[in-house]
């Protein structure tokens, strides 16, 4: 029985500390290329991630901007840039999915850089 306990404690700790928030396999290749070039720079002041959430009945993957006049990145499930929710000149990105930031539901940090 103790061993039992331990193999799912083991097991437990193993997906919990698994990959260090890497992306899953379920995760487009461009999101995935993005991270890996991402944990290449140099570190970012916030620290850079990558997130998916539910936005207009899709899952999306946004990559925030290295400097606020810069624009993020909101990607569809086909690598397709939908729109840039934020950054630029204006703080308001592209203008294309100006509720993205009210709308979203289901965060899910993808990778976070902890360096």
């Amino acid at each position: 029985m103790k061993i039992i306990l331990l193999y799912f404690l083991f097991m437990a700790v193993q997906n919990c500390s698994g990959n260090g928030g890497d992306a899953s396999p379920d995760v487009p290749t461009c999101v995935i290329e993005r991270i890996e070039r991402l944990k290449s720079e140099p570190v970012r002041n916030p620290p850079a991630y990558v997130a998916s959430y539910q936005y207009g009945g899709a899952t999306v993957y946004y990559v925030p901007s290295a400097a606020g006049d810069q624009m993020s990145q909101l990607y569809n499930e086909e690598c397709e840039l939908i729109c840039q929710p934020d950054g630029g000149l204006t703080g308001r990105g592209d203008g294309k999915c100006a509720d993205f930031f009210e709308q979203r539901t289901h965060e899910r940090i993808l990778w976070r850089d902890d360096r």
